[in-house]
């Protein structure tokens, strides 16, 4: 596995790399100049479970708001840099505990040496990021378009520049909305970086993937695939949307792919005609409830007496419908028989009570 023989990187107290579980980030939409509101958007997203958020630095207020907002949260920061070098600094200058930058666009090797002397002197992580959608137009003429092999070669391009100063102190992102470039991609520069001996560690995502629903299904697809080869050390869910969303997709997907055992999985049936019970909402309210429980468990939300009693006994703890009522099941055992208006408050007692029985 790549990620298992990467470098390890501390991103803020955060470890990523070198065999370090995969960390979840995430990008503030706010006004990072607007702190109360950019600190109100962060401890969301700290509860919701994102270990890692990113700001946008496009101008000196939002520099110096970083001081401020670090003081007030609770996750490793990092400050996201287009074109001007000086922002790089300021945000340096701080507090900000990784920055990110395409040295693409940042300007000449004297613009590019000013910002890692800065992260020398603090010894914080440098992300080299790299999109398709900005890719160097001398590439994209070299391969006839935007392809994996000029996003990985402009990546080794910017790497190397940031090498040639004697840094290495890297992160590494390379990003496609295209979910099947993206991965290729990956492939690619995962062999790349094994070949020259700098196994940097990488943060992966499918970038501008979409809304809520369909940047949520081609994000599970393409991360699936790239961290299912044992590429990737930390990741985002780019989404259309309320940005906790993409922590809530990220959590499902490192669980779904049994590289996080973390919260309540909660699995339900489909709904057919043999259900007698107003299944979906039912389900919908499960799984709004759960998620404030830190319980690694899995609860079973099932609409028929087919398939219901036996899927149940399958999970920790289940309700199975029938007509108008149902059954309470708990690891294995059914222990008890209600109207359909009760099963939610006796799940929930249930949960309350989980693990003191």
């Amino acid at each position: 596995m790549y990620r298992e023989n990467t470098n390890e990187v501390n991103i803020g107290g955060v470890k990523i790399g070198a065999g370090n579980r995969i960390a979840i980030q995430s990008m503030t939409n706010t006004r990072t100049a607007d702190v109360e509101a950019t600190v109100g958007q962060i401890l969301a997203l700290e509860k919701a479970g994102c270990e890692i958020i990113r700001c946008t630095v496009p101008d000196s207020d939002s520099a110096k708001a970083l001081g401020e907002i670090k003081k007030r949260i609770h996750i490793p920061l990092v400050a996201d840099i287009h074109f001007d070098y000086r922002m790089a600094i300021e945000a340096i200058e701080n507090g900000a505990d990784k920055i990110r930058i395409n040295p693409g666009n940042i300007g000449d090797d004297e613009r590019v040496g000013a910002v890692v002397k800065a992260a020398r002197e603090r010894n914080i992580p440098i992300r080299v990021g790299v999109n398709s959608g900005s890719l160097e137009k001398r590439l994209v003429e070299k391969y006839g378009g935007v392809t994996p092999d000029g996003i990985v070669e402009s990546a080794l391009d910017n790497i190397a520049r940031i090498e040639n100063f004697g840094y290495d102190n890297m992160v590494i992102s390379i990003k496609s909305s295209d979910v099947m470039e993206c991965v290729r991609a990956h492939r690619l520069l995962a062999d790349k970086l094994t070949e020259r001996k700098t196994p940097y560690p990488l943060h992966v995502g499918i970038t501008e993937a979409g809304t809520v629903m369909s940047g949520s299904i081609k994000s599970a697809v393409g991360l699936g695939l790239i961290l299912g080869e044992g590429i990737g050390d930390t990741i985002r869910v780019s989404l259309t949307g309320d940005p906790v969303k993409e922590i809530e997709a990220a959590r499902l997907i490192l669980r779904t792919l049994e590289l996080r055992k973390e919260g309540i999985e909660v699995v339900s049936c489909p709904t057919c005609g043999r259900t007698r019970i107003d299944l979906i909402p039912l389900a919908e309210k499960v799984e709004k409830m759960v998620a404030d429980y830190p319980l690694n468990i899995k609860v079973a939300v099932m609409g028929c007496a087919v398939n219901g009693p036996g899927e149940a006994k399958e999970a920790d703890l289940g309700i199975a419908g029938g007509d108008g009522e149902g059954l309470l099941i708990k690891k294995g055992e059914i222990v008890g028989k209600m109207p359909e208006s009760e099963l939610l408050s006796a799940l929930k007692a249930e949960l309350d009570n989980w693990g003191k029985q």
